[in-house]
């Protein structure tokens, strides 16, 4: 599927769609594993995914956090992902001459939060005529996420979504105000995400690894879907205490297919 036919499927599909995969690339066969899950429980849902990793993690708290596995050799994952599963594939990048290089291996760059300010990023991921999924920064209002957008669609991509995923409460918690969601669809026309597992996560902890709470995941994804998010993101992993990076606010994989089920009952029930 070309991006300009993604994004146009994205905003006229009756059902949400899924952006979802482990937090960052951490071998091949974990992501395989993941993928041979997600692949056909979306297909037997009816809902469109979009197979997220990261193949690098440059925020960290610590410096001897993991941050990859290598640029290219994770990106050379997750290609084999779209052509084995048939399926669009998204990463971050987080500077402006990443944007080019990651373009060959995906089919939708996502900005961070922290950089979703950053013009010279924006600008970058908007000319290589991709989808670019913009985060929402935890300091900012919904209502300025619009400028973002006009950043990309001046640099002649009309290609955008845009990700909610909490905003900052107090040092050490996140709080998701929904009426965002709307707020966003409504200023800039882009299909909105919820970042379910991110908005759960509890930074700044003394030990410098970021903590979470995952057992609130059916909580914000079910709100979300109620007040008529376009899509979810979702980081899993076969075993999130294992993870090397946001094991702690992560889904069981196992858990996946119980949580979209009743996701999915909720959508029909809100059309």
């Amino acid at each position: 599927m070309t991006e300009t036919k993604l994004i146009s499927y994205l905003k006229t599909s009756n059902m949400f769609f899924l952006m979802a995969g482990p937090c960052a690339i951490e071998s091949r066969d974990v992501v395989m594993k993941i993928a041979e899950c997600l692949v056909p429980l979306c297909e037997k849902l009816n809902i469109p995914l979009i197979f997220k990793g990261s193949y690098r993690k440059a925020n960290r708290s610590r410096l001897d956090s993991f941050t990859g596995i290598g640029d290219e050799k994770a990106l050379k994952i997750l290609e084999e992902v779209r052509g084995q599963f048939n399926v669009p594939v998204v990463t971050d990048i987080h500077e402006a001459h990443e944007a080019a290089m990651a373009a060959e291996y995906v089919d939708v760059l996502q900005i961070p939060a922290f950089l979703c300010r950053q013009t010279d990023l924006l600008v970058a991921a908007a000319k290589t005529n991709k989808v670019v999924n913009v985060k929402k920064g935890q300091f900012l209002a919904p209502s300025s996420m619009k400028f973002a957008v006009d950043k990309i669609k001046s640099s002649g991509n009309n290609q955008v979504i845009l990700t909610d995923r909490g905003t900052s409460f107090g040092y050490g918690d996140l709080i998701v105000d929904y009426r965002g969601i709307p707020l966003m669809q409504e200023d800039t026309g882009c299909p909105v995400v919820m970042d379910v597992t991110h908005s759960l996560q509890q930074p700044n902890t003394s030990s410098g690894v970021t903590g979470g709470l995952p057992d609130r995941i059916d909580t914000i994804a079910s709100a979300a879907i109620a007040v008529g998010v376009d899509g979810l993101f979702i980081e899993t992993h076969p075993e999130p205490t294992q993870a090397l990076s946001d094991g702690a606010n992560m889904l069981r994989l196992d858990a996946m297919e119980e949580l979209l089920t009743k996701m999915v009952r909720i959508r029909e029930a809100v059309l």
